[in-house]
């Protein structure tokens, strides 16, 4: 992923279900003016792990038979690739082409910054009450710049905790016990197992153009909103002074485990330039693993359904939450939509209305999917998510309100009682709530973000030598202005912090 792409080991983290919750909920805030007259249409930007689908005129039409009866509001669907999302959408911003409802893949702050996200507050009062709701004050807060709320969060587990996503068939093979597998120094002996007896095959696959998933596995990092693919100047642990995340210890030890790997055959090659995905090494028999954050402990049944392997996981980490672990998969409206009441309108849907979510993640019932029970779907006989008409299945994390989806057979709707108890039990960081505005030092962080993309690949990958290239990529942020960013993160922090006591 450029930009967008290298947001997939959290997006797969935040995407893929841990679990679902089966209530039905239905939207109580028909407009009695969005009854008259002509209905709006609003255009609803979302991203996809799975392949673009072509058949969007038939959900399309069925959303709109619930839609324009509740609220008068029919929407156009733009599902785009992952790989290149954030680039479309920034493009479509800048155009002036509609665009209205969108995904922030972890750019909030610089949509913030850049005035291209519309205030929130009143339309969530007048429009969205049901969303706000669901999601709470406590984590709509993490959306929030200057008092403004400016995005409203997907709905789900946000405490994220690393794992290995792993070919259970090879495990069992190699002989090796998931138990035996505690942390991430327990990988290499199991790495050199798959090496020496599938030569040919990948052991551990980038989730993400140039993200090899080494840095997710960081515990305990606040990334301070930051695009957590890109990060800049962070917390470590207990900490609140902030520093230059590139310096710390913890940055350099894990990019010296990606070289080792690296050297020894365990990452692809390609790893850092590549634009193929973990899923589709899996699916091709190409790779036996990947690492990637989760809520829950269950999305091997969504991963499995998708790659047509057996898939589970194992948490290498305790799950953390963070600010950017909620605000990571938020949705926003245009500053520039003519249509910000529409908008509100079916956003508010995607979160309180099970068919409507579902149309979006799942399709047509007995055309692109069949129910199990109640509860639980699959692919109709003889389908999988790359033959059926229309499939969001891996996006099932970052739209609306996954606890209103349905499961992928073979998934528990036991993990909701663990995504929740996480979401309240697990350790947070002092800044959490903290968003910051990146808007002082803007030409900085251009700059910035300008050398991570030269250096970072590379370093994440394990084909740049990290003892080498790590002091000039120091010293090619301090130039570009890593220190300010540094500092003002500070003063806004220590501000924050203040307000708290």
């Amino acid at each position: 992923m450029k930009r967008s792409k290298k947001l997939l080991s959290a997006l797969m983290a935040v995407t893929l279900c841990g679990s679902v919750f089966t209530a039905c909920s239905k939207s109580s805030q028909d407009s009695a003016d969005g009854k008259k007259g002509e209905a709006e249409e609003i255009v609803y930007a979302f991203t996809t792990f799975n392949k673009v689908s072509e058949d969007l005129g038939t959900v399309e039409k069925a959303i709109n038979d619930i839609t324009v009866p509740k609220i008068n509001v029919k929407v156009k669907l733009k599902p785009m690739a992952i790989s290149n999302y954030t680039q479309q959408v920034n493009l479509a911003i800048q155009s002036g082409e509609q665009l209205d409802v969108f995904h922030t893949l972890g750019d909030l702050n610089q949509y913030i910054s850049k005035n291209e996200c519309a205030p929130l507050d009143d339309l969530l009062n007048n429009y969205g009450k049901e969303t706000k709701q669901i999601v709470g004050d406590a984590f709509l807060k993490s959306t929030q710049a200057n008092g403004k709320t400016y995005a409203v969060p997907a709905y789900k587990g946000y405490a994220l905790a690393p794992d290995l996503v792993y070919r259970t068939d090879i495990m069992k093979e190699l002989g090796v016990s998931p138990d035996s597998i505690k942390t991430i120094a327990d990988l290499d002996a199991l790495f050199a197992k798959v090496k020496a007896k599938y030569p040919n095959m990948i052991p551990i696959a980038p989730t993400n153009q140039g993200f090899s998933g080494v840095l997710s596995t960081l515990n305990g990092v606040d990334y301070l909103t930051d695009d957590f693919m890109k990060p800049t100047a962070v917390l470590i642990g207990d900490n609140t002074k902030v520093v230059d995340f590139y310096e710390t210890d913890l940055f350099k030890e894990r990019v010296k485990l990606a070289r080792d790997w690296y050297n020894k055959g365990y990452i692809m090659k390609d790893a850092a330039t590549s634009a193929t995905l973990a899923t589709e090494l899996i699916s091709s028999d190409r790779c036996f693993s990947y690492i990637a954050s989760y809520s829950g402990k269950e999305a091997g049944a969504q991963i499995s359904a998708t790659t047509g392997k057996p898939i589970d996981m194992i948490r290498i980490d305790q799950p953390y939450l963070s600010t950017t672990s909620v605000n990571a998969v938020s949705w926003a409206i245009s500053a520039n939509s003519k249509k910000q009441e529409a908008a509100m309108k079916f956003l508010n849907l995607t979160y309180s209305d099970k068919a409507v979510v579902n149309l979006l993640i799942y399709g047509i019932e007995g055309q692109d999917y069949v129910k199990v029970d109640a509860d639980h779907v699959k692919y109709p006989e003889g389908k999988d998510p790359n033959t059926v008409p229309y499939t969001a299945q891996l996006s099932c994390g970052i739209i609306g309100n996954m606890f209103n989806q349905y499961a992928m057979q073979g998934q528990s709707t036991n993990d909701l009682k663990l995504m929740d108890s996480e979401n309240k039990s697990s350790a947070k960081s002092k800044a959490f709530g903290f968003t910051f505005d990146s808007s002082p030092v803007k030409t900085e962080y251009s700059s910035v973000l300008n050398v991570i993309n030269q250096y970072l690949p590379g370093l994440n990958c394990g084909s740049l030598d990290p003892d080498k290239e790590i002091p000039n990529f120091v010293k090619k942020l301090k130039e570009a202005g890593m220190d300010k960013i540094v500092a003002e993160k500070q003063k806004q922090l220590d501000a924050w912090l203040a307000k708290q006591k």
